[in-house]
């Protein structure tokens, strides 16, 4: 699971990588960090999730995979682009960020006109 966090002073957004304990070790893997499996090393939280944060530009896009314990890569799952490298992962802008929330905003008010 991938979770935008707050945006920094310097135009970076955090990124929260986690996945669920049974995938064993594994490191975040991608064009942020060069590909260096590493960089990011996931960690056993208490709540039984390896996660990491990292902390990247706004506004851009990225390919990632993740890489477990002896040299499997795999995907994010709930990714909606890939390409060859592996997932794509937009961080968000700040018109991105409106646009959505304009969205979800407006669901509502053309349901109700349908049902109306």
């Amino acid at each position: 699971m991938i979770t935008h966090g707050k945006s920094t002073k310097k135009g970076h957004v955090e990124i929260l990588f986690s996945l669920p304990a049974h995938v064993g070790p594994v490191s975040v893997v991608g064009d942020f960090n060069g590909w260096d499996p590493y960089a990011h090393p996931m960690r056993l939280d208490s709540d039984g999730q390896y996660s990491v944060a990292v902390a990247v530009p706004k506004g851009q896009a990225y390919a990632f995979r993740y890489l477990g314990d002896g040299g499997n890569w795999f995907d994010e799952e709930a990714a909606g682009e890939f390409d060859d490298r592996g997932a794509i992962l937009r961080t968000p802008t700040p018109q991105r960020r409106a646009a959505m929330a304009k969205a979800a905003s407006a669901k509502p008010a053309r349901a109700k006109a349908r049902l109306g």
